[in-house]
Formats: C-alpha cells, sequence, structure tokens
C-alpha cells in the first residue's frame, strides 16, 4: 500500500511540533523533530517510487535518492546537520556533563529548522509532479 501522503502529512505535523517546541524554549526537542520532519519527506518519496527506505540518516537516504532524482549538494550538507540531533538532543549520556536539553539553543533549533523545511520543499517539489 502506498502512503506518501502519510508521511509527508506525518513531516509536516513534526515541522509544526519543532516550532513548537522552539517557540516554547524546548530547543532539543525542536532539533530533534526538525530531524524528524525531513527523514519523513524523504520517505515519503521512496513510498511514492514504490521503493524501500531504510534507516534514520537524512542525508544517507537523501544520497540513496540521488540514483532516482537530482539531489542538490547544498541539501545534503543540511541534512548532515539534521542527523546530529537524531540521539544527542533526547539523552543526556550523548553529552560530557549536564542534560541534552542544557545543549541547544534557540538559534541551532531555528538553523534545524530551516534545513527541515528546505528538506520537506524538496520532496514536495519531486511528489508534485507524481499527482
Amino acid at each position: 500500500m502506498e502512503r506518501s501522503r502519510d508521511w509527508m502529512e506525518d513531516a509536516r505535523r513534526d515541522l509544526e511540533h519543532a516550532r513548537s517546541d522552539a517557540d516554547r524554549g524546548f530547543y532539543n526537542w525542536a532539533c530533534f523533530s526538525a530531524q524528524q520532519a525531513a527523514e519523513k519527506a524523504v520517505k515519503a518519496v521512496f513510498q511514492r517510487l514504490g521503493a524501500e527506505a531504510w534507516g534514520h540518516s537524512v542525508a544517507d537516504l537523501l544520497g540513496e535518492l540521488r540514483t532516482r532524482a537530482d539531489v542538490p549538494a547544498t541539501l545534503i550538507d543540511r541534512a548532515l546537520e539534521l542527523d546530529k540531533a537524531y540521539i544527542p538532543t533526547r539523552y543526556p549520556n550523548a553529552h560530557p556533563a549536564g542534560s541534552a536539553s542544557s545543549r541547544y539553543t534557540r538559534t541551532e533549533a531555528e538553523r534545524l529548522i530551516a534545513h527541515a523545511e528546505a528538506v520537506l520543499e524538496f520532496c514536495q517539489g519531486l511528489l508534485s509532479p507524481l499527482d
């Protein structure tokens, strides 16, 4: 069953969640939700193409997508930064000291949200002609 619309809807909601968390000062969760939004958007494209998408690395997923679409190198760079928010945003033992929540800033959250927005826009652009 093809569920690209479901994946993209969840990607959009994760992006909204990231914005809400940034507004409320939960910067680590905003960064994580931004990564999740981007991951789900790329997986939506794979769904539409009838292909399997494994893993949680947005950069790796976009790298795999390069075999089927022209993925800009700048988007891969953004994805690499998003990938760094997958685990350390949630676990204090990913840092030498302090809670995960003490390790992220508004500036960082806003930057990762912008990266996720770019990934979603790119993926939506790939999905639109397929509709």
